[in-house]
């Protein structure tokens, strides 16, 4: 889910040439699921290969990084580890969410509601372990690192940010800010042309990127009461606060500066343990990381994963794989480097 911000917080858009020479750090379930949700058939189906196998992360991984890479941009995926304990009944609730839509999707397609199919089929995606497995292989093969976090993998991509390890971190979600992320870029997995839903038209989705000292600036607030105000409009440990929206949240932590001088305004407790939220993001787990390695892609291996074991045509892989090819030898030729691990 995330925080809500988006109406408080403004984005500067880009194109994906403005990150050419840039190392960023991805969170690697949230663009997966965003390739299980938008991947599909018109009326909701998954790609899958002739087991009956989901492959929708594999083609979003895999296209989606070869341009990318094309672009002269530098991925690593970050990986997350054990939820805190609070997220828990969020997980709960997600779970309940897609068993419903995935109920609601096969009646859907029985019913021919095309539309309806494809809304429930998008909510009802599910991240599985061997998913996660098949991802990090597939990685491996495109040279590009996969580095797996103690809990978030915002967190982690927020702490790679600020000890200069990438420039930035690539989340659709807004926690990543809460996380002290110095540069948080949105849409770089879902950037294009995007049809409007239950229209025949489409609207461009571009990258976008979010300066945390310059929002805060703005908004005449610190990071601390950013965290407050996001807890108050609900973030993934608790829900929102019946009644407060955005704007409102903003309002209120700069006219009273603390969720707990609002609770004193407001005459009441809230019902679910802030404080503890709030470290949340101010002290996440941490480790010690080394600067990420990229590699040369390995066709034999990207071959085999996505056509031998899934069912990929052959032609379609092999010609990204070229067009991939000459790209990097172009970004070579540019830096007078001798090989792709010099590049990067």
């Amino acid at each position: 889910m995330g925080t809500k911000l988006a109406d408080i917080i403004e984005a500067e858009t880009l194109t994906l040439s403005d990150l050419s020479g840039k190392k960023i750090a991805v969170d690697a379930f949230n663009t997966i699921y965003s390739f299980l949700a938008t991947i599909r058939q018109p009326d909701g189906t998954p790609l899958t290969d002739r087991h009956g196998r989901v492959t929708s992360h594999l083609s979003g991984m895999f296209y989606r990084n070869v341009n990318l890479l094309e672009n002269g941009i530098s991925p690593v995926y970050v990986f997350d580890g054990a939820a805190p304990e609070l997220k828990s009944a969020e997980v709960e609730r997600r779970r309940e969410i897609r068993d419903a839509a995935y109920e609601e999707w096969k009646l859907a397609k029985e019913e021919g509601r095309i539309e309806d199919a494809r809304k429930a089929g998008q909510a009802s995606s599910r991240l599985t372990g061997p998913m996660v497995t098949e991802t990090k292989e597939l990685l491996q093969a495109l040279g590009i690192p996969a580095i797996q976090a103690p809990s978030e993998g915002e967190a982690l991509a927020a702490q790679m940010a600020r000890d200069g390890l990438v420039w930035a971190s690539a989340s659709q979600d807004n926690d990543s800010l809460l996380y002290n992320c110095p540069r948080m870029i949105r849409n770089l997995s879902i950037s294009g042309r995007r049809r409007v839903a239950r229209s025949k038209t489409y609207k461009s989705i571009d990258p976008e990127l979010i300066l945390l000292d310059r929002t805060l600036q703005k908004l005449g607030i610190t990071r601390e009461q950013l965290i407050d105000i996001a807890i108050l409009v609900g973030t993934d440990y608790n829900d929102s606060v019946k009644g407060i929206g955005q704007k409102t949240a903003l309002k209120l932590i700069k006219a009273h500066g603390t969720l707990e001088e609002v609770e004193k305004e407001r005459g009441e407790k809230f019902d679910f343990p802030y404080k503890e939220i709030r470290e949340i993001f101010l002290d996440p787990p941490k480790t010690e990381l080394k600067p990420p390695k990229w590699t040369d892609p390995k066709p034999d291996d990207i071959l085999r994963i996505l056509c031998a074991e899934h069912d990929f045509s052959e032609a379609r892989v092999q010609k990204s794989l070229e067009r991939l090819q000459e790209a990097l030898q172009e970004l070579r030729g540019s830096t007078h480097q001798s090989s792709l691990f010099d590049f990067f």
